[in-house]
């Protein structure tokens, strides 16, 4: 069996796997890696049978892809209004642990952040600060994905950075995985119990500390905050725990 037809099989399989559970983001993107081995293989085929038995199987995953998409995709959009927070400016007290601390919880595997702007140093710092939360409170996390916007300058720190954070979290056990989107606005946390945090200004709604030797440099319930809106959706059919 060719190299490219074991890598198909093995994510394929994996993939199925995790959709059984209901780790829908990670099956996803297992999805997609597994049909571009098997469009691989298939380019690569020379008998006509076998040719054909690699599009049949392709056009079958990709069907099924297609439908964990959608179910994704309507994540986004459904569920009853849970909480309602309003920030004001200058306001202390709402470090990350106040805002998702109630929702993190052994229930959740899978997060997904799409938030546009990860790219300067105190936005990346931002993200670290999140999912060092994340792994601290929701014991079963297994994967976590980003969606933003590719930084086209600073020599790619951004994506050094990113790699780094993927290596540190693969050290406990949790798959790190970043997507780009040119056309994206929205800036929310969806997670596998059911819940949808969106806040206006993402996770970046902290202000910058005045001194790195005052109450705030470190540890962000002290921080000063930016005025925002945080609202917290409820979707039962995302509730795949």
């Amino acid at each position: 069996m060719a190299t490219s037809q074991m890598m198909a099989v093995t994510l394929l399989t994996r993939a199925i796997e995790y959709d059984v559970v209901g780790r829908k983001l990670e099956a996803l993107k297992l999805y997609e890696d597994g049909i571009e081995s098997l469009l691989k293989e298939s380019k690569a085929e020379t008998d006509p049978k076998r040719k054909q038995h690699f599009q049949n199987k392709i056009l079958e995953y990709m069907n099924r892809a297609e439908q964990v998409k959608e179910l994704v995709t309507r994540w986004k959009s459904k569920g009853v209004i849970s909480d309602k927070i309003h920030i004001v400016e200058g306001a202390t007290g709402y470090g990350y642990g106040r805002i998702f601390g109630k929702y993190f919880s052994d229930e959740v595997h899978e997060i997904l952040i799409e938030e546009p702007y990860v790219r300067d140093h105190y936005q990346i710092c931002n993200l670290v600060m999140f999912c060092e939360l994340a792994v601290s409170t929701c014991r079963n996390v297994k994967y976590i994905q980003l969606l933003t916007v590719k930084d086209t300058k600073n020599n790619n720190e951004q994506g050094r950075a990113f790699d780094t954070l993927k290596e540190s979290l693969n050290k406990h056990a949790v798959k790190f995985v970043v997507e780009y989107s040119e056309h994206m606005h929205d800036r929310q946390v969806i997670l596998s119990n059911g819940y949808v945090i969106k806040i206006g200004r993402g996770l970046n709604y902290f202000k910058p500390s005045p001194s790195r030797y005052c109450l705030g440099a470190f540890d962000y319930q002290f921080r000063e905050c930016r005025e925002t809106n945080v609202d917290v959706f409820y979707c039962p059919e995302n509730n795949k725990s």
